[in-house]
């Protein structure tokens, strides 16, 4: 499905709340002046509200997407869109992607 790129400045949360942020963005590509973001970078979450185990299984501490464009690609390595998925470890929840550029769109 089309979906917009995803980008640095994007707003990218856990499912706890915690902000990811992804470790080597794609500079190659550029919209709305910042990098955007290929399916092999991993993220980083901070400030996951789920509780530590004994009350929970620990809060989220990294993010790797699963899914990504299929028609777009970067050095050889796909775009993520804003309807990529991903999974967090060690909670197994999704990252959500609520806020991203409106004008490059991807497939």
């Amino acid at each position: 499905m089309p979906g917009t790129l995803l980008h640095v400045g994007a707003t990218v949360m856990c499912a706890h709340g915690g902000q990811a942020q992804p470790t080597t963005p794609n500079p190659r590509v550029l919209v709305s002046g910042q990098p955007t973001v290929t399916f092999s970078s991993p993220y980083v979450v901070a400030g996951c509200a789920l509780p530590p185990p004994t009350a929970g299984n620990g809060p989220c501490v990294s993010a790797q997407f699963v899914s990504s464009a299929t028609k777009l690609l970067s050095n050889g390595v796909p775009l993520l869109l804003m309807d990529s998925q991903a999974v967090c470890t060690p909670s197994g929840t999704p990252l959500m992607i609520t806020v991203t550029q409106t004008r490059a769109i991807g497939m």
